[in-house]
């Protein structure tokens, strides 16, 4: 095999492969990137059997083939390169060397053979999505997902398809999400799949415009984009009756400007138990109270910002790190919370409506120490 590329089209690829290269793995040949060259196109693939990516570039090509390389050696020299054109040539020893105008870089190649195939997606329903849209159900619902393996529904995101769009839920015992979208087209396509944090996270770097094509298979989900493709398996689980414990009868009403109130909960968190994070919200008709104490280090902080609060004054507590993930989530620019008891899980939205999109969030609170 051999060819020559730009350092910058090769290094742009590695890049992308890196993040599906296991930093640990009892496979030595999943540290590598599998590269292929034909006539029709060169690509290079990186799996760690969870999820795999493939990405094509342009090459000038003298000899076909396809060889694996240790993914990181190749991407470090890259990275140092100075803009140049870069050969790549293997031969059938395995022998591989790197040529640049001023230097030549050899290591040894493992059989292309030894690297793992590609699931077979045949039968996939195809959904087309624009990256914009797929984007922002990824952001407004991945910071929810559980990482606590031993419960493994919840390590991911549920992608619901139905005839009124899609919607996305996440939750991890102590938040949770549901976001919906009416103008996602889904090709007919009903049904649900849990997707994993490191696709999402992966997809929400990768796109930004254009259009994405998701094959939906029954136990895989491939996206292809551009000259990109990511497949990921699917979470072979069943994901918690999230409807149930969403309160329907939250009465207790509080409006606020979301910045001020983010702001005052970071600052005032900054003096809170370095354990359990604890701040109370102490709320009454013109104004919400932030407090926190912790008496291991003799500190404590309290501000207070405007809101407006409709129901009987409420105390009640909060772990600060998942408020303010929840609170900055919000869309626009006020505030609107859902109360019902001290012990009960409130809701977090927005007074500002967009047509074809319900954003629903809710977080449980903690036990106040007396």
């Amino acid at each position: 095999m051999k060819f020559s590329t730009s350092k910058t089209e090769l290094q742009q690829a590695l890049q992308k492969l890196s993040k599906a290269t296991p930093t640990r793995s009892t496979l030595p040949i999943l540290s590598c990137v599998l590269i292929e060259s034909s006539e029709e196109k060169t690509s290079l693939r990186a799996t760690d059997l969870e999820i795999t990516i493939q990405s094509e570039i342009p090459v000038s090509l003298e000899q076909a083939g396809a060889t694996a390389l240790p993914l990181k050696t190749l991407l470090d020299i890259t990275n140092e390169l100075p803009e140049t054109r870069v050969t790549l040539y293997v031969d059938d020893k395995d022998r591989a060397a790197i040529i640049t105008d001023t230097g030549e870089y050899d290591l040894m190649a493992k059989p292309a053979d030894e690297f793992p195939a590609v699931p077979d997606t045949s039968g996939s329903q195809a959904v087309n999505v624009s990256g914009e849209m797929l984007k922002n159900i990824i952001d407004a619902t991945s910071f929810a997902v559980s990482r606590d393996e031993l419960k493994p529904a919840l390590t991911g995101v549920l992608f619901r398809f139905g005839s009124n769009g899609i919607t996305a839920v996440s939750t991890d015992g102590h938040r949770l999400v549901k976001y919906t979208r009416k103008d996602f087209d889904t090709n007919g396509f009903n049904g649900d799949m849990i997707v994993p944090r490191k696709f999402l996270s992966f997809m929400s770097a990768q796109v930004s415009g254009g259009n994405v094509a998701l094959l939906i298979g029954e136990n895989h989900l491939t996206a292809k984009m551009k000259n990109d493709m990511v497949l990921t398996r699917i979470i072979d689980e069943r994901f918690p009756d999230y409807e149930t414990v969403i309160p329907k009868e939250n009465d207790k009403i509080l409006k606020a400007d979301k910045d001020a109130l983010l702001g005052a909960i970071r600052r005032v968190s900054i003096f809170s138990n370095k354990s359990t994070h604890q701040v109370a919200l102490n709320l009454d008709a013109t104004s919400c109270r932030i407090t926190t104490e912790d008496p291991e280090k003799s500190s404590k902080a309290h501000e207070q910002i405007a809101a407006e609060f409709d129901g009987e004054n409420l105390t009640i507590g909060y772990n600060a790190e998942y408020l303010k993930d929840v609170v900055s989530h919000v869309a626009g620019d006020k505030i609107v919370v859902e109360f019902s008891t001290p012990i009960s899980a409130a809701l977090f939205g927005t007074d500002s409506t967009e047509e074809n999109i319900e954003s629903l969030m809710l977080l449980m609170p903690i036990r106040l120490n007396d």
